[in-house]
Parts: C-alpha cells; structure tokens; sequence
C-alpha cells in the first residue's frame, strides 16, 4: 500500500504528533507521507517505473518553489514549506539517497555510508526540526547524530530483506575486516562471520543514540518529544536485534506493546 497523509498515525512517533499545534503536526504528517511516498517508490516492486516516478517528484519540488504543484501532496507542501523555511534540500537529498537504492549503490568505507545516512536519515531528521521550530548548529548536530543511530539501526536490522532486493548498505571494509565480501552476504543464507559486522555497526548506533539524547536537553522540552520517541522506539528495537544475535532470518520489529511503552517511557522523560 502506498503512502497517504494517514501513514504517520501507523509510525512509531504517530502518537508524539498529538502533542503539537495543528499547523505543526499537519506540516509533519504531511512531510512524513513524502518520506513513506519515495521509500515506497524505491521499494515496492509494483512501481512500474521507479526511476521515472523519482524524476516526477524532483521536478514537482522545483513546482513547490515556484508555486506550480501539480498534485495534492504537492501543493499541501508548498504551504508548508512557506510556513516552516524549509530549505529545497529536504526533499532533494532524499530523493537522491533513493536513487542511489535504485542504482545499487555500494559502500566501500563508513565514511562514504555517511552520504547515504545524510541522504535518507539525517536529511529527515533536519526538516522535523524545521517544522519543529528547532534550528542552529547544535539542531544540525543533533539531527547528524539521531538520524544516523536511526538508521543504522534499520541497516542492521533488514539485512535478510535487503538482500532479496540485491542491496547490501554495509561498507566493504567493514566486511573485510571478518572476512567477507558483499558476494558472500548476498549468496549466503546469514554468513556467521557477518555477527561481528552488525556488531560493531550496532556500538556505533548506540554511541550515536547517546550524544542525540545529550543533545536533545538543550531544547524545550515538549518539542523534543517527536525527537524522543522516535530515539527511545528505535533504541529498544536496537536492543531487541541485539538479544536475537543478530543473525535472523526475519527482521526484528518490536511488538505494539514493546513500541507503546517506548513512547510512554519518552513521555516520561520529557515530562519529569
């Protein structure tokens, strides 16, 4: 099913909107259906032609701007946008880290897997910000550092469903250093070696997590909330791979009940 204004009810931070001023919360749901729009694009294999539909959306960004959007979610945007300052980049850079999905782009280094985090993550990371009202240098930091732990933690954990669409996101060097390749992932049921791999990337994530939430107490307090539970949702689901040890076949989601006492435990720590 593709994207529509209602996909954010159904996310992990859904609830976290409840606690903004409609103007807010309608420019999140609004930008979070634009992020789901161009993941389902990228993925789903009964788009026709990706590529194409990528293209359509660049240029109805450059409409958004000029004040000639073409379609619904276009011109819902476009308001935002004015409303919130936010920059052309956030929908630009988003749709270039799905292209590259689309190309199969690979990662020789962790320095280079940061061009897609910035892209996919870190990006989206900076335009709720925006909406939020959150900008400067430590905002930018702080949405480096969560947008990075974030996703991160989805590379590790769709490892077994990334690879039965032929990509593989974990940098080349960090496979050789256990002894594998990207070849080796892909034909490989769940190499063991690749233990050691998710491993590290996971001390990374957690390191990242750490200094997000650092940096999330130097704001006010309700406006980190989105920032909180999407963090606190994504940190226990990080946990959770962990205890599974990593090779599993089927990625490992948290339960409703497992992600609903993330939310409350955020609400508890902006609150107290």
């Amino acid at each position: 099913m593709m994207a529509n204004k209602n996909s954010y009810k159904k996310s992990s931070f859904g609830p976290a909107f409840l606690f903004l001023e409609k103007a807010r919360r309608t420019a999140l749901a609004d930008y979070y259906e634009f992020c789901r729009l161009m993941d389902d694009i990228a993925d789903e294999p009964d788009v026709k032609n990706p590529e194409g539909e990528l293209s359509f959306w660049k240029e109805e960004v450059s409409r958004m701007y000029e004040g000639t959007p073409v379609t619904d979610l276009g011109r819902r945007l476009q308001k935002d946008v004015r409303s919130f300052g936010m920059l052309p980049d956030r929908f630009l850079l988003l749709i270039e880290g799905m292209q590259a999905d689309l190309t199969g782009r690979t990662y020789q280094t962790t320095q280079e897997l940061e061009w897609y985090l910035l892209r996919v993550a870190v990006i989206v990371g900076r335009s709720t910000l925006d909406i939020l009202g959150v900008k400067g240098q430590q905002a930018d930091q702080l949405s480096w550092e969560l947008g990075s732990a974030v996703q991160i933690t989805n590379i590790i954990r769709d490892v077994a469903d990334d690879k039965k669409l032929g990509r593989v996101y974990l940098p080349a060097e960090l496979l050789a250093k256990y002894g594998l390749t990207r070849e080796a992932v892909l034909q490989e049921e769940m190499p063991p070696k690749l233990a050691g791999v998710l491993r590290e990337l996971a001390a990374r994530a957690a390191k990242h997590y750490q200094k997000a939430f650092s940096l999330m107490g130097l704001f006010p307090r309700l406006k980190m909330l989105p920032c909180k539970v999407m963090g606190y949702v994504y940190l226990k689901n990080l946990a959770k791979i962990r205890k599974e040890g990593f090779l599993v076949s089927v990625p490992v989601k948290l339960t409703k009940g497992e992600k609903l006492r993330s939310v409350f435990y955020a609400l508890f720590k902006t609150i107290f």
